[in-house]
Parts: C-alpha cells; sequence; structure tokens
C-alpha cells in the first residue's frame, strides 16, 4: 500500500471515498505540497470511527513560514485553530478546521514526513491489520467506539506491554 499517494481512498470505503473527495474538492494536500503531507490516522487504514478526522502529518524547516502559510490557506476554514505545543520533546504545530463532513487535523514537525511517529504507527497499523484480518479490525474500532486511542487499542488486543506508541513503534523497527 503506497500511503504518499491518497488514490487508494477512490475504491475504499464510503468514508474513505468521501475523504478523497473533501481532500481533493478543498485541494488541501496540494496546497500543502512543500511540506510533504501525507494522510495519516485511522480513516486510510479503515479503523475510523464516527468522528474520525483527517490526520496530515507535514515537514516543517521553519516553523513561524509554516504557521503564517496554513493561517493564509486555511484561516477562512470553519473552526479554524492553530497551535504550538510539544510532543516527545519535538517543536510541533497542530492546525485543525472543518471542510464538509471532515475536521482535518494538520500537523507540522521539523522532521521529515516519512520519518514522523505518525506515519510510522501508520505503516504498522497496516500490517497488523494485513495480518490479523477481519476480525481483529472489528475489535480495534469497537475497542475505538468505546474511549481507546487508536495505538491503546493496538496493544490491548497484542498484549503489548509499557507505553503502546513505543511498543508499536518497536514492531515496526523489528
Amino acid at each position: 500500500m503506497d500511503f504518499l499517494k491518497i488514490d487508494y481512498l477512490k475504491e475504499g470505503s464510503k468514508k474513505q471515498r468521501a475523504a478523497y473527495q473533501a481532500l481533493i474538492t478543498h485541494r488541501i494536500l496540494e496546497k500543502l505540497s512543500q511540506f510533504e503531507p501525507i494522510l495519516a490516522g485511522t480513516i486510510p487504514i479503515n479503523i475510523d470511527i464516527d468522528n474520525s478526522d483527517l490526520d496530515i502529518i507535514c515537514y516543517w524547516k521553519e516553523k513561524h513560514y509554516f504557521i503564517e502559510t496554513l493561517q493564509a490557506l486555511f484561516a477562512e476554514k470553519q473552526a479554524f485553530l492553530i497551535r504550538e505545543t510539544s510532543i516527545d520533546g519535538e517543536e510541533s504545530v497542530v492546525c485543525s478546521f472543518n471542510v464538509g463532513e471532515f475536521e482535518v487535523e494538520i500537523f507540522g514537525q521539523n522532521i521529515p514526513s516519512k520519518q514522523q511517529n505518525a506515519y510510522l504507527h501508520l505503516l504498522v497499523e497496516h500490517q497488523i491489520l494485513q495480518q490479523q484480518g477481519e476480525d481483529f479490525r472489528r475489535n480495534i474500532i469497537a475497542l475505538k467506539k468505546i474511549g481507546y486511542k487508536t495505538e491503546p487499542a493496538f496493544a490491548k488486543l497484542l498484549e503489548l506491554k509499557g507505553n503502546p506508541y513505543q511498543a508499536l513503534l518497536e514492531l515496526y523497527l523489528q
């Protein structure tokens, strides 16, 4: 599966097809192209629930330029918010807004997109879903519906110990 292009969404679930349409109609990835955008999260791997958002990870080299670009591109969108934070000791920018039925969350760090944890989690979760099958996928969704975040849901079903985010990354590195 090539998650670097979103064409796979066109043939996916109803939500995946709607996500593809929203991203194309609003040209979101195109507008972010200079920041190596990748759609990550639950929708690409079909474990989304009703309120799942479109998670887009980006790579910025100049944080202030990234923030200014996000404001110029999306400030007029409904529920636009932008904030700076630190995640795992890394400076991060999180921008959210609504387009159609979706909340979009753009997450940027000064780390190439393909090296960010969100992308690595996407790859390992996809691999696990392929290995474990449909019942496992349904069980992940059931846990998410009762409040589990994605990585803790995987860790619970796989009986991984310790920090679920790190435990999944360790599986990826194997």
